[in-house]
C-alpha cells in the first residue's frame, strides 16, 4: 500500500517570506530581552571587571522595563513563527540526511529554550515559582542556550533570510489558491497582537501607560504608594524592627560607631526623588529622605568610596545582605532612608531604615538595615 499523501498547507502564512520577517522581529525582541537580562544579572552578581554607575538614576528602570516588555512581545512573535513553519513537521521523509537531523534537533533545542525562558519569566513577573530550582541561576543559564541556538539558527538560515528579503520571483508570489489571511494580513495581525500585549503590560514600568495597561502589575499599589515584594512579617523581623533598643552599627577600619534612630534623624538629611525598580519589571518613583551614605561614612570615621557590606535584620532571605560598591557610596543620592513620601518608613518598607541607591535593582535595596561594614 502507498503511504497517504502528505497534507497540503496552502495558507499564505506558511510562506518563507512571512517566516523570515517574523523571525527577524523575534530575534530583535529576544536579543533585547537577553542583553537587558544580562545587565541585571551582572549588577546582582558582578565579576571583577564589571562596573555599574549610579547615574543616571533611571537607567536600571529602563533596562529592566525593556527586559520584561521585550519578553512579553516575544511570546506572540514566537507563537506566530511556529505557526508559519509547523507544516514542516509533516514533511516526508522525516530525516533526509545527517545535516537535516542536526538542523531539526537545533530547532527543537531553540524552541524548548526560548519557551522555557519566556514562560518562567512570566511566572517570575507574577512571583509564582511552581518549581524546585533557583530561578535566577537556571534562567540565566538557559538564556545562554537560547541565544546561542538563535544565533546558530540565523547562521544556518541566512540564505533563506536573504532570499525572503530580496525581490519576489514567480515561486515567491502568493498563490491564488492560498487560504486565510494574506501574507501582509498575517504580518499585520502578528504585529498588532505583539503591540497589544506590550500595551496591556507596559504600565508596570511606563508611568503614563498605567491607566491603559489593564494587565500591568503592582506599580502604584502598596503602603505609602510603593509596592512591596517582601513584608516585615514575611521576613520575620516584626519584633526586631520595632525594638526601641535598636541601633545601627557602622563598622570601619580601626573602629566604627553605632547610631540610634534618634541620632540618625539628627544628622543632615537629604531628600531625593528616586525610582525603585524591581527585577520583575515594575518600577515606581518616590520621594525618599534620609542620611546620605557619604555623610554617614564620614560621621563614622570612614572615607566615601569604600565598598560597604549591608546586613539586614532578616536572617534567612536570599537578599538579606548586599554590597554597595564605591560608585554608590560616593554618590550623595545613595541614602540610608528614614522616610518615604514625607512619612516615616512603614514596617514593610524597611523601618527603621533601608538602603535606597540610585540605578540599582530593588532586591539590592536592603531593608531593615542593622549593620554597615566598609571593606
Amino acid at each position: 500500500m502507498k503511504a497517504p499523501p502528505a497534507p497540503r498547507f496552502t495558507a499564505a502564512a506558511h510562506s518563507p517570506r512571512v517566516t523570515a520577517r517574523i523571525g527577524v522581529w523575534l530575534a530583535v525582541a529576544f536579543g533585547i530581552c537577553f542583553l537587558t537580562g544580562l545587565i541585571s544579572h551582572l549588577i546582582q552578581h558582578p565579576p571583577g571587571w564589571f562596573v555599574w554607575p549610579s547615574r543616571p538614576v533611571w537607567l536600571y528602570r529602563v533596562t529592566q522595563g525593556l527586559h520584561v516588555i521585550s519578553g512579553i512581545a516575544s511570546i506572540p512573535l514566537l507563537l506566530a513563527k511556529l505557526w508559519t513553519v509547523y507544516p514542516k513537521l509533516f514533511d516526508r521523509p522525516l530525516i533526509r540526511s545527517l545535516p537535516h537531523l542536526i538542523e531539526r534537533l537545533s530547532i527543537l533545542l531553540l524552541s524548548a529554550a526560548v519557551f522555557f525562558e519566556l514562560l518562567t519569566g512570566l511566572f517570575n513577573v507574577a512571583q509564582n515559582y511552581p518549581w524546585n530550582f533557583y530561578f535566577p541561576q537556571v534562567h540565566y543559564a538557559v538564556a545562554w542556550v537560547a541565544i546561542g541556538s538563535i544565533l546558530l539558527h540565523i547562521a544556518v538560515k541566512l540564505p533563506v533570510i536573504r532570499r525572503a528579503f530580496g525581490p519576489e520571483n514567480e515561486e515567491d508570489r502568493e498563490k491564488p489558491e492560498a487560504r486565510g489571511l494574506s501574507r501582509r494580513g498575517f504580518l499585520r495581525t502578528t504585529g498588532l497582537t505583539a503591540g497589544a500585549a506590550v500595551l496591556a503590560t507596559a504600565g508596570a514600568t511606563v508611568p503614563f501607560l498605567r491607566n491603559v495597561s489593564g494587565l500591568s502589575w503592582r506599580s502604584g499599589n502598596g503602603p505609602q504608594g510603593v509596592p512591596v515584594n517582601r513584608s516585615a512579617a514575611g521576613a520575620g523581623v516584626l519584633d526586631a524592627a520595632q525594638d526601641p533598643a535598636w541601633r545601627l552599627e557602622v563598622v570601619v577600619p580601626g573602629g566604627g560607631r553605632s547610631f540610634s534612630l534618634a541620632e540618625l534623624q539628627k544628622l543632615p538629611q537629604t531628600t531625593a526623588e528616586l525610582p525603585i525598580a524591581c527585577v520583575e519589571g515594575w518600577s515606581q518613583s518616590a520621594t525618599w529622605t534620609g542620611v546620605s551614605l557619604p555623610d554617614l561614612l564620614q560621621a563614622a570615621g570612614a572615607r566615601p568610596g569604600s565598598t560597604v557590606n549591608v546586613s539586614s535584620m532578616e536572617q534567612n532571605g536570599l537578599y538579606a545582605n548586599s554590597v554597595l560598591p564605591g560608585e554608590h557610596t560616593t554618590d550623595p543620592l545613595t541614602l540610608l532612608a528614614l522616610r518615604l513620601n514625607g512619612e516615616v518608613l512603614a514596617l514593610d518598607h524597611g523601618f527603621p531604615c533601608r538602603i535606597i541607591a540610585p540605578n540599582r535593582p530593588g532586591v539590592l535595596q536592603t531593608k531593615w538595615v542593622r549593620r554597615l561594614e566598609t571593606v
